[in-house]
């Protein structure tokens, strides 16, 4: 068995407090999101994803639920040993197309399938749980309100000026550069707005950033790379500049002849001040509550992305969130805030796409 972690604390529904005002936020979100999905129709001819718009792999792999695991671990779907078909989504965060010269955060969303259980509202129906992760132990703002200005920041540069996109990003590379070596640690908004470091986006952790239930308790959970094929790719610069699909191909480079493995590890809530459900930037202490494995994703050599999978996923498929089991429910504002978000995303996608949005009963993606 593993070892067992700190005392977690027990989901309380009183840890979650909602501003009188959110309903009010959580609209001028939605409204920011459709402005970013309606001007990227316009462009482009096809509807895509208000937020991570531009995949750069597109993987089938498998889940391995791990045996042995404590009880406050064993929740969820990750309350008995067992295997599942899973698809991986590797994206950047902004809403319309851009070279990746434009160096932003990272993300990977990944969809379990075949799990059963009582479901989340808006997802009955479906055998599917999704797992939304980004690059960073914590997320961008701490509250809707928050979440709403560094929304409108981005919104207000689609569609705009993508040569003075990059020369911005270069520059604020280097800020952050500076930032690394001073601090130890990125900045999350210099990030954001064109400062992610060129590295090698298959060397990176991704990281739930909010909390959710984990059956009885409350957690975080990341996906790290285990692999030593994937270690070493960590921090590992990468030529983007010149390059528009940089990103993309160095994963293809790598799945045409590799696998990959990454662990799948939780962060239990184990103290009410340090550890906030409604402070989605703090980074809970990683010294007060480890990450603790409870599953592997497995890859196997695979055609990382080609036009037919883009349309299969990119344009087939939805990750969110509030997608999945009722042991798994987002918690805190920026939670709450992105469920009708992401449900206007989605409806946006579907109703000016060619393709319909499905839930998939089994994992074979196209090569």
């Amino acid at each position: 068995m593993l070892f067992e972690p700190l005392p977690a604390l027990r989901y309380d529904p009183s840890d979650e407090e909602v501003p009188h005002d959110e309903a009010e936020t959580t609209q001028h979100l939605i409204d920011t999101m459709r402005k970013v999905s309606e001007t990227t129709l316009r462009d482009e001819g096809q509807p895509i994803r208000s937020v991570h718009a531009k995949s750069h792999a597109l993987l089938q792999g498998e889940l391995e639920v791990l045996d042995g695991l404590s009880p406050s671990l064993a929740q969820g779907l990750f309350a008995r040993p067992g295997r599942y078909c899973v698809v991986l989504r590797f994206s950047t965060i902004p809403g319309d197309l851009l070279d990746d010269s434009v160096s932003t955060p990272r993300g990977v969303a990944m969809k379990v399938v075949g799990v059963e259980g009582p479901r989340l509202p808006g997802s009955e129906g479906a055998a599917s749980q999704n797992f939304v992760l980004v690059n960073g132990p914590a997320f961008g703002a701490p509250n809707p309100k928050a979440f709403l200005a560094n929304l409108k920041l981005l919104a207000g540069t689609t569609d705009k000026a993508p040569g003075f996109k990059k020369a911005v990003s270069g520059a604020l590379q280097g800020v952050q550069a500076v930032i690394v070596a001073v601090t130890g640690e990125p900045s999350p908004m210099v990030a954001t707005l064109g400062g992610q470091l060129e590295t090698h986006i298959l060397g990176d952790t991704f990281y739930s950033q909010t909390p959710f239930r984990w059956g009885g308790y409350v957690a975080k959970v990341r996906l790290k790379p285990a692999s030593p094929e994937l270690t070493a790719l960590t921090d590992k610069h990468i030529k983007i500049n010149g390059v528009p699909n940089a990103l993309r191909e160095a994963c293809l480079d790598f799945f045409r002849t590799t696998g990959a493995v990454w662990e799948f590890q939780v962060q239990l809530r184990t103290d009410r001040k340090t550890m906030p459900i409604e402070d989605a930037s703090k980074v809970w202490p990683d010294g007060e509550s480890h990450y603790l494995t409870v599953g592997l994703v497995r890859t196997k050599p695979q055609t990382a992305w080609s036009e037919a999978r883009s349309q299969a996923v990119d344009k087939g498929l939805s990750f969110s969130p509030w997608h999945g089991l009722a042991a798994h429910q987002p918690l805190g504002g920026v939670n709450r805030s992105r469920r009708p978000a992401y449900e206007m995303g989605r409806n946006f996608r579907a109703e000016h796409g060619a393709r319909a949005i499905t839930e998939p009963t089994e994992v074979s993606l196209p090569d």
